[in-house]
């Protein structure tokens, strides 16, 4: 169902503004709000948003209903956004530690609704359901002000599921966990471990959930693969065209690498010593 409307007093004629750098949606600035496609899972993504203002979350929009046009309208959250190529200040050590304590933060806001989540979000939960995971944790989703992260945007794909389910992505963005080949990776495999280990340190993880969240991190970019994958079968041109342009490769190509890296990310990620760089 779409998002129910709620009464909202817009900016008048503000001037439409089109984002770039984001998904396959188009969205606009319009003033101080932004506009979305209304989804199936909208009524699912502004529950989960009107939650988060509730517990008093600061770092996500609020959402407002939905406009004239049927969109969804949504605060805009200032200052910039992580987008490809990264800047050397988001690959930095500050917006790595603060994007973590972001997405801990997030996660603790949503407990409660994940106790009771409903089902009309647009993927299935995981179990085993401790949050309601934003699903895709990544600089491109997040807002910084300078080097520090401060917001999160586009919860399409939020779904109920653990901790472990984000956080194994989250690593893959920005320790990143991928293969050398890989344009939008950067660092050795043993670089790449630090980083791994400082985000999960700046979370707060254990050690067995840092084991779970290495566990995950292979399983977790196949579903990614598997999704374009059929996405693109039942006939989505925008997911065939990620294809054709070489998405799907690459994620196959990052998936075997993590496996083939195990034991650094055993010993350098899970193990019980911080690794100095």
């Amino acid at each position: 169902m779409p998002a129910a409307p709620r009464p909202y007093s817009d900016e008048g004629e503000a001037e439409e503004q089109e984002l770039t750098g984001g998904g396959t949606a188009r969205v606009f600035r319009v003033g101080e709000t932004v506009r979305k496609p209304v989804m199936p899972w909208s009524s699912a993504v502004q529950r989960l948003l009107d939650h988060l203002e509730r517990q008093g979350f600061e770092g996500a929009p609020v959402a407002r209903g939905v406009d004239e046009q049927g969109r969804m309208i949504l605060t805009y959250l200032a200052g910039d956004v992580g987008n490809y190529p990264l800047t050397d200040g988001i690959r930095g050590s500050r917006a790595l530690v603060t994007s973590a304590r972001l997405l801990h933060s997030y996660h603790d806001a949503t407990t409660d609704l994940a106790q009771h989540p409903g089902d009309d979000w647009q993927f299935d939960a995981i179990a085993p359901v401790e949050v309601i995971c934003h699903g895709d944790f990544a600089p491109y989703n997040c807002v910084f002000s300078g080097e520090r992260a401060v917001g999160l945007i586009d919860f399409d794909a939020a779904r109920p599921g653990p901790r472990a389910w984000d956080l194994a992505y989250a690593l893959y963005r920005y320790a990143p966990l991928t293969h050398p080949d890989n344009h939008d990776g950067w660092g050795t495999t043993e670089q790449q471990a630090y980083r791994a280990r400082e985000f999960l340190d700046a979370y707060g993880c254990t050690r067995q959930e840092r084991e779970a969240v290495m566990d995950m991190a292979a399983p977790r970019l196949q579903s990614l693969a598997d999704f374009l994958q059929e996405a693109a079968a039942a006939g989505d041109d925008n997911f065939r065209r990620h294809i054709e342009e070489g998405h799907l490769a690459l994620y196959v190509r990052d998936i075997d690498y993590i496996r083939d890296q195990a034991e650094v990310w055993s010993r350098l990620v899970v193990g019980p010593g911080r690794f100095m760089a």
